[in-house]
């Protein structure tokens, strides 16, 4: 949102005679001001309890959480937690190659698979297509070039504000339902925003592209915005846990720079509605995938968590394929059913 709002402030700098283009150097030197102040702030943050206990100093660590927490009791609860912890993911980790089993055993790989989609969908959805080529779309629909930057931060602002809500759906919703709810509304707003461009030149288009673009963030924040990083985050067992984050945060932003390199040349190949309706396309494949492929992990312990990533996916599959009829007659026909099976014995 912050980069928009510095497109906005120096897109109409004027430019002395005889000076060379500058504003696309003021835009792009404004994005290091935020940084700047985040990277201040980072003084002032305590070091992680949990860093300074693998590293032997307790005493540190114990110092460390009593800024986290209201009492030195809860500070002390917790350092024997965190304790406890360690100690048990040593003995996982002792005698193990921790890189072949994040591939080899069914559990790990099935985590890594599931985190490996949410990311990919995270750009796949064609979020930051919008986030970075957002200025030039609205310009090809017939905004001048202030009144693209102005729309394009509003796209920022949608986001940052549609994302509030998450904070409390993620955890009653669920990860997988958020997911099943916003791949198909966004596929939609793709496909709006597409179409519109087969519009006159007008008012029309402009309203088309614009309502399509926003509305498609409204529903991205709640859904593919926080849940990639929250679902990878509690997917992996304790011991291997670093490398699912390290492969899960490589895969989102290996994508990211897919997606920002080959926008250009698959609008001139596909055209305009051509190239949204691509990134359309991978919204209905992702609701179907999570549909039928994606555990739920919602309100899971790490021992339940073992127990969900246990099951084979063509077992996940054929059991979803199967209470599709259980779906169509008691939310569509409004039938009496019989409840439903539980996919694991933990339902």
């Amino acid at each position: 949102m912050l980069g928009f709002v510095a497109g906005v402030a120096f897109g109409g700098v004027k430019i002395p005679a005889g000076v060379d283009d500058t504003q696309w150097r003021m835009i792009l030197g404004s994005t290091a001001i935020p940084p700047m102040f985040v990277c201040a702030q980072v003084y002032l943050v305590p070091e992680s309890p949990r860093w300074y206990m693998s590293k032997g100093r307790y005493e540190k660590a114990f110092e460390s959480l009593q800024r986290f927490r209201w009492s030195r009791f809860q500070a002390a609860r917790d350092l024997y937690y965190i304790h406890k912890q360690i100690v048990i993911e040593y003995e996982l980790q002792e005698g193990k190659n921790l890189l072949k089993e994040f591939f080899v055993i069914p559990r790990n790989r099935r985590a890594a698979q599931s985190s490996f989609f949410v990311m990919f969908m995270q750009q796949f959805c064609g979020v930051n297509v919008i986030a970075y080529y957002s200025t030039v779309i609205f310009q090809d629909s017939g905004f001048s070039r202030s009144n693209a930057l102005l729309v394009s931060m509003g796209t920022g602002i949608v986001n940052w504000l549609f994302a509030i809500p998450a904070v409390y759906t993620i955890d009653t919703f669920g990860r997988r339902n958020l997911l099943l709810v916003t791949f198909p509304l966004m596929g939609i707003m793709l496909l709006v925003t597409g179409f519109s461009f087969f519009a006159p030149e007008g008012m029309g288009r402009l309203a088309g592209v614009a309502t399509g673009i926003y509305l498609f963030m409204v529903v991205y924040s709640p859904g593919e915005g926080p849940v990639p990083f929250t679902y990878s985050a509690e997917a992996f067992p304790l011991y291997i846990r670093e490398y699912g984050m390290a492969f899960a945060t490589a895969t989102t932003w290996g994508f990211n720079f897919i997606l920002s390199l080959t926008w250009p040349a698959l609008e001139a190949s596909f055209t305009t509605p051509g190239a949204f309706g691509f990134y359309a396309f991978w919204n209905f494949f992702g609701w179907a995938f999570a549909y039928f492929c994606l555990p739920e992990t919602k309100e899971r312990t790490l021992e339940e968590l073992d127990t969900v990533f246990s099951v084979r996916t063509r077992d996940h599959a054929a059991y979803y394929m199967g209470m599709l009829p259980w779906y169509l007659s008691k939310y569509v026909l409004r039938r009496d059913v019989e409840p439903r099976k539980p996919l694991h014995a933990l339902e």
